[in-house]
């Protein structure tokens, strides 16, 4: 903050401030209510994409044997793995933000 803000300037500022914190703590609490929410259906996207049951399906996707108007980007290598890839990565930057959080 400026040492040469007057007090209304530095209330104005610190009244922004607080807006703009309030906003995006409660923009993460929803964002991890509805994370949290999900967890199961996380943990059972994984299992199937683990599972003999997906390789079946991928092979029967490729052979053309699945309907072409189904949505099925469940099938394709990379959506699954991008979503773990990025699940990963934000579980790795909570951990960190706690760790700076607690440390300061």
């Amino acid at each position: 903050m400026k040492e040469m803000m007057n007090q209304t300037e530095r209330i104005r500022h610190m009244e922004q401030t607080l807006d703009t914190v309030s906003e995006a703590v409660q923009n993460l609490s929803d964002a991890l209510d509805v994370y949290t929410a999900v967890q199961p259906q996380m943990e059972e996207l994984i299992r199937y994409y683990e599972s003999p049951q997906w390789m079946a399906d991928y092979d029967a996707d490729n052979a053309g044997l699945i309907p072409t108007d189904l949505k099925r980007g469940v099938l394709s290598e990379d959506a699954v793995y991008n979503l773990l890839t990025e699940h990963q990565r934000l579980l790795d930057v909570m951990k960190q933000l706690t760790k700076e959080i607690e440390e300061s």
